[in-house]
């Protein structure tokens, strides 16, 4: 069983920065996938980035270039730099840990609990 915690959101205006953190208790993160997702009210909850287990990573065209997903195993932590922040960025933000290569939700087994990012313009 692994839990994970999110934290780093915040207020943040236009064209500023975040950096929000998925720290892991129980298990360690080395051998799972950690993924980051979003949510805005009235949307379905969407694929920001992914992290496999060996570092490598994928993300969406709406954050490619301007969001940096990194993960430091020892300290069982997965990050989410995130540069330029456009107002449509404002969403609860999730991370979410799994055995599969995948960009779909349904395909985690693990999710913390969320941390708004709000990007006022």
């Amino acid at each position: 069983q692994v839990q994970l915690v999110e934290s780093g959101g915040g207020l943040v205006q236009d064209g500023g920065s975040l950096r929000l953190s998925c720290a892991a208790s129980g298990r360690t993160l080395s051998g799972y996938h950690v993924g980051w997702f979003r949510q805005a009210p009235g949307k379905e909850r969407g694929f920001v980035a992914i992290s496999t287990w060996s570092g490598s990573t994928l993300y969406s065209d709406s954050v490619k270039g301007r969001f940096s997903i990194s993960r430091d195993n020892a300290k069982k932590t997965v990050y989410l730099q995130m540069n330029s922040l456009k107002p449509e960025d404002t969403a609860g933000f999730y991370c979410a840990g799994g055995s599969k290569w995948n960009t779909v939700s349904s395909a985690f087994d693990y999710w913390g609990q969320g941390t708004q990012v709000t990007v006022s313009s």
